[in-house]
């Protein structure tokens, strides 16, 4: 019997080989190497997915629930519910770097880690034998933190992608295994992106796993020198500035968009903008000013430019068209901003 490739290897040897008068055993590597996962958002799930599909998961580790929402109901994490239906048990510690005894008593050959929110503590990052895997949303070094998605596009990035990484006690700053590109384009929302990312991450992880455990994945250094940070987004970060270009602008909205939206004031409320055309064609009006309005959009002055706005959703309302919100576009006309929030003259 001729002997497979390594990386088919380790995949699928059987469980017994003849060789002459000899009877050499092997075990399926798969099935027995433990896997604990700790992952929460709907990031993590095709990732968790290919996991199951491959490996053993003998535990998922997540965020607590959360309060129950306007109807009463307790919202659990996307990765609980996927745990769930394949009958895999949960772990969700309100402080992991208090109570993480049921990791260990779970003895993972590996922990992989996606999108999980904790910080993980030493005693955990080094009991696994293969080690603590994480997939991370950008190419590092850059973007280090919990919302590198989001600004890759607000900054203007023309590509990001997954970093498979070793983890170490300082945040994303560990040994990088491997990496995929994936580009950035100005019809690139955070929603497609997201979701693009998430495949991604999820099959260049497997592709990564055998070389990780038959030990000849790369272990390559960041260079502390080209780190840049995406932390997770501020409600102030939210807030649309009027002050800046149009193209600004049009990154913000997209980055943001759909949660949690970019946001300004108007007559008192919140309106969350979602799609904006820049137009690099300076007007004479000053920064936030409204000043045409007609069937499909408003036009809102900006450094060196303006936007034309195209769907918005006002503070307790749904997201709509400019269109569909024909009555509130007869109070819009030819508004000023103070501190860049629009209101009323």
């Amino acid at each position: 019997m001729a002997i497979k490739d390594k990386e088919t290897q380790i995949h699928n040897l059987n469980d017994n080989f003849n060789i002459g008068n000899f009877n050499i055993s092997f075990p399926n590597l798969t099935e027995d190497i433990k896997v604990v996962f700790m992952g929460t958002p709907t990031f993590a799930v095709p990732v968790l997915e290919k996991l199951i599909d491959n490996y053993n998961v003998v535990l998922v580790v997540c965020q607590p629930d959360r309060n129950k929402d306007r109807k009463g109901k307790v919202i659990i994490p996307p990765i609980k519910e996927l745990a769930l239906k394949h009958n895999i048990e949960v772990f969700q510690p309100l402080k992991l770097k208090e109570d993480y005894q049921k990791i260990i008593d779970a003895k993972p050959d590996i922990i992989i880690t996606c999108a999980y929110g904790q910080i993980v503590p030493k005693i955990i990052l080094d009991y696994p034998q293969y080690g603590c895997i994480n997939v991370h949303g950008s190419l590092l070094p850059e973007l280090r933190g919990g919302a590198p998605i989001h600004w890759a596009i607000i900054r203007g990035y023309k590509e990001t992608g997954i970093t498979i990484m070793h983890m170490s006690e300082k945040m994303d700053a560990g040994d990088i295994i491997s990496q995929e590109k994936i580009e950035i384009t100005d019809d690139t929302t955070l929603d497609s992106l997201y979701h693009d990312m998430s495949i991604l991450g999820s099959e260049l992880l497997v592709k990564s796993l055998p070389n990780i455990i038959n030990g000849s994945a790369d272990r390559i250094k960041q260079d502390e020198k080209l780190v840049t940070f995406g932390y997770n987004i501020s409600k102030e970060d939210e807030l649309i500035d009027f002050n800046k270009n149009p193209r600004e602008i049009f990154n913000l909205v997209r980055g943001l968009n759909s949660i949690p939206g970019a946001y300004c004031i108007f007559n008192d409320k919140r309106m969350k903008i979602y799609k904006v055309e820049p137009v690099n064609k300076k007007v004479n009006n000053g920064p936030g000013t409204i000043f045409e309005v007609d069937n499909n959009s408003f036009k809102v002055a900006c450094k060196d430019g303006y936007i034309n706005v195209l769907e918005i959703a006002i503070e307790g309302k749904k997201r709509c068209t400019v269109h569909e919100c024909f009555k509130w576009k007869k109070r819009i006309k030819r508004q000023k901003t103070k501190n860049y929030l629009l209101e009323k003259k």
